[in-house]
């Protein structure tokens, strides 16, 4: 998967064959392509810094997410569980590294306040930050219309920007779960900041972002 890497091939193969499709049963932020991305950018941080084991590091980010479906709530619990449980993973990996990468799952959530316990769950956490204003902008939507289904496009809209303002605002809670410096994510955080100031262009911006028919809509609010 990752040009000029060299890992366990097996292992890479059971990864995608068998666990990456888990992750389709999450809503659209929390899906293979968001986990994909987690694993790039995993990738670019563990290189980064080296003296790390890319296995793990790769397998953390495979299951970060995978139990998001069964309870978003508690997802990065239900996910190191569920990494633990895999006895497959045994074939790969010592007792100590399996439950070093299940820590580091459980660390990695942005609205955990603790820090990580461990230099993989710094990677996954730093990796499992947007770095695309849009993609933040879907993913919001997304997870409002499967959560607030009933809700009104103006509502959702401002829950939307309230969620941003909290995790990417300038006190935002996310902001502190960032442990590689990163140009991308410093960009998209003076993007996002000056976005959430400016009720009308965010709009906008979350309109276009979607691909929401605003008539459609309002027929539907009516």
């Amino acid at each position: 998967m990752f040009m000029g890497v060299i890992m366990n091939e097996k292992l890479q193969k059971y990864l995608d064959e068998k666990v990456m499709p888990k992750n389709d049963l999450n809503d659209e932020g929390h899906n293979a392509f968001h986990v994909n991305y987690v694993r790039r950018r995993s990738m670019k941080f563990a290189i980064m810094i080296g003296n790390v084991n890319l296995d793990m590091v790769d397998t953390i980010a495979v299951y970060h997410d995978v139990g998001h479906s069964i309870d978003p709530k508690n997802h990065e619990k239900i996910s190191a569980k569920i990494l633990y449980e895999d006895e497959n993973l045994r074939e790969f990996f010592d007792e100590d590294e399996i439950i070093v990468m299940m820590e580091a799952i459980e660390d990695h959530r942005a609205s955990d306040g603790t820090i990580p316990r461990s230099i993989y769950g710094k990677i996954v956490s730093s990796a499992d930050r947007n770095t695309s204003v849009n993609e933040l902008l879907k993913r919001t939507y997304a997870y409002r219309l499967k959560h607030m289904p009933d809700a009104e496009l103006d509502l959702i809209i401002e829950d939307s920007k309230k969620h941003a303002i909290n995790k990417f605002g300038v006190n935002g809670y996310a902001i502190s779960k960032m442990y590689f410096f990163d140009d991308e994510y410093e960009n998209f955080l003076r993007e996002i900041q000056e976005l959430v100031s400016d009720n009308e262009e965010f709009k906008r911006r979350f309109i276009k972002a979607n691909n929401i028919d605003i008539i459609k809509s309002r027929i539907k609010e009516s």
